[in-house]
Order: structure tokens, then sequence, then C-alpha cells
């Protein structure tokens, strides 16, 4: 089996206007020299143009070529704000018109339209820089009944999933042709944020061979859902591997819902990794045990620890977790060497298949 591919860091958190964080060169030297090997690149105008990416094979050479400069590789580009904008339900269009442009603002259906084309573009993109998976959000319609009070009506929900598959299916089909995996981050806010809701849309999207997973554990921490369960039940469509902590302290004040709390007062809160209650030595074990061969990439979001920090802790981090799968088995050195005739000796049969004598 081979091994998967690391370390990698997730760059929207980190970009600003200032160096090393105000391009993507500056970025990547940045990046290689805390030992990352690879990106994650979002669809920014600050770092790529993803249309042109699109549409142009020589763009995405040149755009790998300024990477290779450093040791770099892009792991998979990401559309986390535009696939939120594929699905909005109306209490949230205020918020979330800062994720598009400023002449979209105050128009869902073209909003809407736009982030569908955006989309389709990453994946055409990806295609183009030669990467396998995409890293994106679902989106929500049902999120604001995620709690049933009052009662949902009957086939809120199931019209909700509908509604999404309609949305999503085109796009899909985009990431198909393209050869590249649309991989959902599962994440509360998004209609797709556990085991059951995935599996609602995966019917819904008729088991779409480019609906994917990408897996966050500090996302099940906070619903405190068994990551390590959800990697047995799902490991056949997890494409892209945030590498992200995550604690839950819950008392007799906060739990899961957090009592409107900023971060750092929240019974869960993300961590820098390696500071919180995730388990990585399980989860990189378990990824191994199925064959996951792609990036394990960092993603820092931390309450209470500096950036930067978390960045350079990050690198030898993944790089000391990943596990190189063995090609033999353990106890090959005792392994006996005999032949047909031997076996069927020990096991009391006749060497001519006929009956023991």
């Amino acid at each position: 089996m081979t091994a998967m591919k690391g370390p990698g860091i997730f760059l929207a958190q980190f970009m600003g206007d200032t160096a090393p964080f105000d391009t993507l060169d500056h970025m990547a030297e940045w990046a290689a020299g805390l030992g990352y090997k690879g990106v994650q690149i979002p669809c920014d105008t600050r770092v790529i143009d993803v249309k042109l990416a699109a549409e142009s094979k020589d763009y995405c050479d040149d755009l790998r070529g300024r990477l290779d400069r450093f040791g770099i590789e892009p792991t998979e580009l990401s559309t986390h704000l535009q696939g939120q904008l594929v699905a909005v339900h109306p209490a949230y269009d205020t918020l979330f018109d800062g994720f598009a442009p400023a002449e979209l603002h105050g128009k869902p259906a073209e909003r809407q339209a736009w982030a569908v084309d955006q989309v389709k573009a990453a994946a055409k993109a990806s295609a183009n820089l030669g990467l396998k998976a995409h890293a994106t959000f679902s989106g929500a319609l049902a999120w604001p009944y995620v709690y049933p009070w009052p009662q949902r009506p009957a086939g809120l929900v199931e019209e909700a999933f509908a509604e999404l598959a309609r949305r999503w299916t085109p796009i899909l089909d985009t990431f198909e042709e393209a050869g590249v995996d649309c991989a959902f981050e599962i994440h509360p806010g998004e209609d797709l944020h556990d085991g059951a809701t995935w599996e609602r849309f995966l019917a819904a999207v008729d088991d779409h061979p480019r609906a994917r997973i990408l897996f966050d554990p500090s996302h099940y921490v906070l619903q405190q859902l068994d990551y390590l369960d959800f990697i047995d039940r799902y490991h056949d469509r997890i494409s892209c591997f945030h590498v992200k902590d995550a604690e839950f302290n819950p008392n007799g004040r906060t739990g899961v819902y957090g009592g409107y709390e900023s971060w750092v007062n929240r019974a869960g809160r993300f961590r820098s990794t390696g500071d919180g209650h995730v388990d990585f030595n399980a989860i990189f074990s378990k990824l191994a045990q199925y064959g996951y061969a792609g990036w394990a990439v960092i993603e820092w979001e931390c309450a209470l620890k500096q950036a930067e920090d978390g960045a350079r802790e990050g690198a030898p981090f993944i790089r000391d977790h990943i596990i190189r799968v063995t090609e033999r088995a353990f106890d090959d050195f005792a392994a006996s060497g005999i032949d047909h005739d031997a076996i069927r000796d020990v096991l009391g049969l006749s060497r001519d298949g006929g009956a023991p004598a």
C-alpha cells in the first residue's frame, strides 16, 4: 500500500497584505522553510486566477514551476467559500455576501450562479494542475432547522437534500469529466455535517463517483462524533485530510452548542495540532490501514496559539505521524517455505487430491 503524502499546509488562514503572506511565491518559500512539501491553495484571486487556470495549461504549468523552485507542490485547490454559496438559506444571505464579489451583494441568484461557475472552473483547473482531488463545502439549506424545535414539517429535510443534489449533480459531473474528486469537508454549518447527512446526500446524488469526503477530525470532536468509526464506515470515500486538532471540555455552563460564547470560552474549541484531544496516532493508523494515498494537510485554527507557531509545529507533527506502510508481514522471517505437496501432508490429505490414506 502507498503511504500518504505530506506534510502540506492550507494557505487560507495565513494570507495577508505583508510578506511572507502576500503572494503565492512568498508563502511557498515560507512553507518550504518550515519543512512543508505541499500547499493547499484557496481559489482566491490573490494567489490564483481559477478561471485562467481552467482554460490554460500553460498558466498551470507556470504555477507549478514557481512552486517547484521551493520544493513545493500543490496538494489541492479549495473552494470552501464558493461551495458555501452554492446553497444558502435566506437567513444567511447578508452574512454570506462577503464571500462573493461586491457587485453580487444583495443578488442571491447571481451570487449562486457565480459560485457554481467558480467551482466548475476549479474542477478543470485541478485537472490542468495534475491534481486528483479538490476541497470544498456543500452549502446549507436545512441548517437553520438542525435542532427540531419547533417540530420540522414532514418532508422539509428530504426536500432540502433533493434540492442540494439538484444543485451539486451538474458540478459533480464536471468533476467526473475532469477526472478529479470533489471532497466535501464534513462541517457544522453545512448540510453535510456528519455521517448521517453524508449518507443522505450520497443517496440523493445516486452515489456519484466524484462525491467524496474531506476528513477533518476537529469538527467531529466538537459534535462528540466517533471520528475513528467514521473512517471505518466511509474510508472508501475519503480523498482529502485536514490535520486539525480540537478539544471538548463540557461543564455546567456550556456544552456542544457553546452558549454563543467566543471561541476561547466555548466547551468545544479548535486547537493547534497536538494541543487538543484528537488521537492522531489512531487516525494515521486507520488511514494507513485503508491505504489512504492523499495528502495530510495542516489547517491551522486555534483559539489560543499564534498562527505562525502552529504552522512551525505542524510540519514535523505530520512528518512524524505518517506511517510508511510495510510491504511484508512481520513474521515472514518464520516462513517455512514448504511446497504444495508438503501442505497436503500437513493437512493430512493425500498428495493426489484423493481421500486420505
